[in-house]
């Protein structure tokens, strides 16, 4: 089929070269169509359930709301993990789905459950799924500044602003999925009763809250026909106006009414609130915007951008511009800027590499011409596969980039040396003829390396979680462009030889002296190493033991740390702070950090935002970090350090992340940090102890630090706890006892008031000053025996009880968690298991250890074992070819070569064993057992078309023929990564620096072994199997009376 398809092309050259030009045209339209985004998708199906509960206390949040939704959830088709976190009046359920599973049906499926769950909740509770967001989702944090001073806007009317025009144009871009602000004042339309007015005019709160309950509302009122036209009947009480309220009618009593203005307080006032926000601090609101998970991350930011522009012209007076405090478009720019430029200087060294080699323009462009073709067609199956472009995809092609090149080269330079032979003969043959015949007599070495090579990748595709999902993309990208250049090579190749190389002026001349003098210090190698052939195997051998036996000490780590030029603090206060003072030292913590040097700009987020997935209590502070990058690069390791020792004088745990990482984090286990000691239970205060305990024997473990405990910690309350017999004497049932008293404390929402676009609440509740345990006592309520305080039959005392309660798959948890420092994950994982080991556990509880580290261990298992196959299925495939067990482990003895210069690389580069050398190990297997395929291919060749014998004169010549061809692809594919090899912290080139640190130290030490090993191995195993192999394929070609393929 391969003869046919080069037949085919040399015979319809045009054509070729028109589709070849066509091809790539399209690819690069295709290319700047396709979305760019940082990584690919890595979007584990999770469904969050969100359930506001009012005022409630933690444990009644527990027990009436999370608790029914995880039982119901639990169980689902598709469910991998419930968690669920109870705090204050909120309820967090995270519902996790196996990889793969479609989000749109998981929501049908909890939407129905939650649908059946309704009678199981509280009236007036209503369960709310999240909308469908990305684990990239957080693309841009908008800061509004409030400024201060005369004439400046007020937090009130700054977050009207965001409420009410930023937000709403922002949800109008298509692909942001949610805006939520926090910060400022909502503004809420209070009335505050006056119970003692009220006891004097006779008045119940019962009946304040009948007059409230519909209040400034618009309701139809049918049709009506007249004189033969139909006219609308709309009766309207909407009114936005503080004085329609004061002066509305609660009750009449002795002729005449009551007034609401007269027995309560009626304003304008801020909404009770569990978060804030500060920007360089000062007080701000922020808007955190997230984006749909198939969303184009620069195309929507420029999209938020032109919308934030557009909108300057009818900023509020007073109110600052807003500022834009983190874009993660930055990093997927820099990252996959970096990695382009990998890719063009990749391609740039090849051109040099191959002129070096070639010594001529023309040689070096027909090499060449495969580079832009083979990304072209990566192009087009990449919209076919609807990848996106990003690091992973892009570091795909900047490994293959030296790789593009090999198998056109081989075509190159064999079909060279043909004509010049045919040139030298007596009656030359036509160039037609020769050029498909060289090309055909190194298609079959050509074809069996690009099946190897894409064999290695299988492992890759077969990877569970988030590595699979991670370097996937990248083996798609490696194997489609592998494949394209092999397509070049059989098609484009031959017809650019045919039109360019018959007339070249160098043809008549030898090797260029480079090559020359390589050939020449070759042959003497070969000479004085045949004589000594047993010690040099054995040399080999023992250097591939060594190697071997250091890996297992290499420091281990999930993936190599990312760069992206922000960092996310997270600042935990003691629970039981107010938001206040929260807010406080968070805009001190503010002013600290941009003192350290290489800090752009800080912003704050307290507590938790209204529409926030996050059930974060008011003491919790996350605090995002803007690193310049103009310049000088900023030592990122350092300015963390600075930013811990600023914040010691604060009373508050730290925790410093970047935005990715963290969310990376937080999707392998729940756990926004590295590490997770997560400790099950059923008793808060036993595993409170347990935790501190646990952490007291974290602290001694060298290289952990941000070292946390969940802050589950008891907090003040003040209870309010019905006397039923002395309720019973007062003649009020419970139920509307507890009604009133939830209604004077917590607020009665009696309706909203609309005005035009924008929405304010109606609600009734006890003045802030009136809240007191004291206060609360002395309330009075009505009964049907009279008018009483609610001391009469209840008692009003202080106690704590927990801030907030987490749980996964129905038992309660704790968390303590922590970050490495940068040192060996796998030793700090082993003195963590032996810490747990020694830990006594009581009856019921248990200990799970999760986070990065679990999924590098389980990728090191699967990649291990799915390499072994595929180091089976390579064996199987080049077993068919040359039908010899010996000529095949000649082959791939290139594979444990190459491991020396890998493992040497690693050490010298100080690179830690991770997925992505793991990566760099299976792509480097495919690429040095190439250059044994070439090398057996054309001593075999020789003996079977050229009359040689199985000699050392024929290994020698064989070796130099295939010197440059093995030469020249190594030397292309290693020098091709010289791009990935500098700069290791660069933003896009972290996470790909290990693979090519991996492939070019193996490759220099694969090419260099190889040249002086296979011949050895050769000559000393290789004549019985190569006799054995030349009488079989003599005789079939006999039978069938054609020729056959050259292998």
């Amino acid at each position: 089929m391969f003869n046919w398809i080069v037949q085919y092309s040399l015979r319809n050259r045009l054509f070729v070269l028109a589709f070849a030009a066509l091809l790539m045209v399209y690819g690069a339209m295709t290319a700047w169509r396709t979305p760019v985004d940082v990584f690919p998708d890595l979007n584990k199906p999770l469904v969050t359930v969100l359930t506001e509960a009012g005022g409630m206390a933690p444990e009644e949040v527990e027990q009436l709301v999370s608790f029914p939704i995880e039982t119901a959830l639990n169980g689902m088709a598709g469910v991998t993990r419930v968690r669920s976190t109870s705090g204050i009046g909120l309820s967090v359920v995270y519902a996790e789905f196996d990889w793969g599973t479609d989000i749109y049906r998981n929501r049908q499926l909890v939407a129905e459950r939650l649908a059946q769950l309704r009678s199981q909740l509280p009236s007036e509770i209503t369960p709310v799924m999240g909308p469908v967001s990305s684990i990239m989702g957080e693309i841009m944090l908008i800061a509004l500044p409030l400024q201060g001073g005369e004439g400046a806007a007020n937090p009130m009317q700054a977050r009207e602003y965001a409420d009410f025009v930023l937000r709403p144009r922002l949800l109008g871009i298509a692909g942001v999925s949610q805006v939520i602000p926090i910060g400022g004042e909502v503004r809420q339309l209070r009335v505050e009763p006056d119970s003692v007015r009220m006891a004097q005019l006779g008045i119940s709160l019962s009946q304040i809250e009948q007059a409230l309950r519909g209040y400034a509302g618009n309701v139809g009122g049918g049709f009506i026909d007249l004189n033969s036209r139909e006219y609308l009947i709309r009766h309207m009480g909407r009114t936005q106006r503080l004085e329609d309220l004061q002066g509305m009618a609660v009750a009449w009593k002795n002729g005449r009414p009551v007034l609401l203005q007269q027995v309560a307080e009626v304003r304008f006032a801020a909404g009770l609130k569990r978060g804030d926000a500060g920007y360089q601090g000062q007080p701000a609101v922020i808007l955190s915007v997230q984006k749909q998970p198939a969303a184009d991350t620069v195309k929507l930011s420029r999209q938020i951008e032109q919308a934030l522009n557009d909108l300057q012209a009818g900023l509020p007076k007073g109110l600052a511009k807003p500022e834009v405090l983190f874009r993660q478009a930055d990093f997927i720019k820099a990252s996959v800027g970096n990695v382009t430029e990998a890719l063009r200087d990749g391609a740039v060294i090849v051109a040099i590499v191959l002129f070096a080699f070639l010594l001529s323009v023309r040689t070096t462009l027909i090499s060449l011409v495969a580079i832009p073709l083979s990304l072209a067609v990566t192009a087009l199956v990449f919209r076919w596969l609807d990848q996106s472009i990003n690091v992973m995809t892009l570091g795909g092609l900047a490994i293959a980039i030296g790789e593009l090149v090999d198998d056109a080269v081989v075509d190159v330079e064999n079909i060279l040396r043909r004509l010049k032979e045919n040139r030298a003969l007596a009656q030359p043959q036509s160039v037609m003829t020769v050029v498909q015949q060289a090309s055909v007599e190194v298609r079959s070495g050509i074809v069996y390396a690009t099946v190897i090579v894409v064999l290695v990748f299988v492992p890759l595709f077969a990877l569970p979680g988030i590595e699979g999902r991670l370097f996937a993309p990248l083996g798609i990208a490696y194997i489609v462009s592998i494949l394209a250049s092999m397509a070049v090579s059989m098609t484009v190749t031959p017809v650019l030889c045919s039109y360019l190389l018959p007339k070249m002026k160098q043809l008549g001349h030898g090797d260029s002296p480079f090559v020359t003098r390589l050939k020449a210090w070759d042959r003497r190698l070969l000479s004085w190493s045949f004589p000594r052939a047993r010690g040099l195997i054995l040399t080999a051998v023992v250097a591939v033991a060594l190697a071997a036996a250091s890996v297992p000490f290499f420091p281990r780590a999930f993936l190599p740390a990312f760069n992206e030029g922000s960092l996310v603090l997270s600042l935990l206060f003691n629970p039981g702070t107010s938001l206040a003072e929260s807010n406080r030292m968070g805009a001190v913590a503010e002013q600290l950090i941009g003192k350290v040097p290489g800090v752009s700009q800080v912003g704050r987020r307290t507590g938790r935002a209204e529409l926030d997935e996050h059930a974060e209590g008011v003491h919790s502070t996350e605090i995002d970090v803007d690193l310049h990058r103009d310049g000088k690069p900023v030592d990122r390791e350092k300015v963390m350090s600075l930013i811990r020792t600023q914040l010691a004088v604060l009373p508050a745990q730290v925790a410093i992340g970047q935005p990715i990482s963290h969310r990376l984090d937080h999707l392998l286990s729940g756990v926004r940090a590295q590490i997770a000691v997560k400790i099950y239970g059923d008793d808060t205060d036993t595993l409170r102890g347990l935790a501190e305990q646990m952490r007291g024997k974290l602290a001694t473990i060298p290289g952990l630090v941000d070292l946390t405990v969940e802050k589950q910690v008891l907090i003040p309350q003040i209870i309010v706890r019905l006397d039923p017999q002395r309720l019973a004497q007062t003649g009020l049932p419970p139920g509307e006892a507890l009604r009133i008293l939830k209604a004077l404390t917590d607020g009665a929402h009696g309706s909203q008031i609309v005005d035009g676009a924008r929405r304010y609440e109606l609600v009734l509740r006890l003045p802030d000053d009136k809240r007191s345990p004291q206060d609360l006592a002395r309330m009075l309520v009505d009964t049907p025996a009279g008018r009483l305080p609610v001391s009469s039959f209840a008692t009003v005392t202080e106690a704590d009880g927990p801030n907030q309660i987490g749980r996964e798959n129905g038992r309660r948890r704790i968390v303590v968690y922590a970050n490495s420092d940068g040192s060996d994950m796998g030793r700090i994982v082993s003195d963590i298991r032996q810490a747990i080991a020694s830990t006594e556990l009581p009856a019921g509880s248990f200990i799970n250890l999760e986070g990065q580290f679990q999924a590098q261990e389980q990728a090191a298992g699967q990649i291990l074992g799915l390499s072994l196959i595929s180091l089976g299925l390579m064996f199987l495939v080049l077993y068919s070819r040359y039908r010899s067990v010996v000529l095949v482990g000649i082959i791939m003895a290139n594979i444990p070569l190459a491991l020396i210069g890998s493992v040497v690389a690693m050490w010298l580069a100080g690179v830690t064993l991770s997925v992505a050398t793991m990566v760099g190990f299976i792509t480097l297997a495919g690429i040095a057992t190439r250059n044994g395929i070439l090398k057996i291919s054309h001593y075999i060749n020789l003996c079977r078309f050229e009359g040689e014998t199985f000699s050392q004169a024929m290994i020698v010549r064989g070796s130099l023929e295939r010197l440059t061809p093995v030469l020249m692809t190594a030397l292309v594919a290693a020098f091709a990564l010289t791009p990935l090899l500098l700069a290791s912290d660069a933003p896009g080139k972290e996470i790909l620096h290990p693979v090519a640190v991996v492939i070019f130290g193996g490759l220099i030490s694969s090419t260099l072994l190889d040249t002086l090993l296979t011949p050895l191995l050769f000559w000393r195993y290789g004549a019985d199997a190569t006799d054995r192999l030349l009488k079989q394929t003599g005789t079939e070609d006999e039978s069938k009376k054609s020729v056959q393929d050259a292998f």
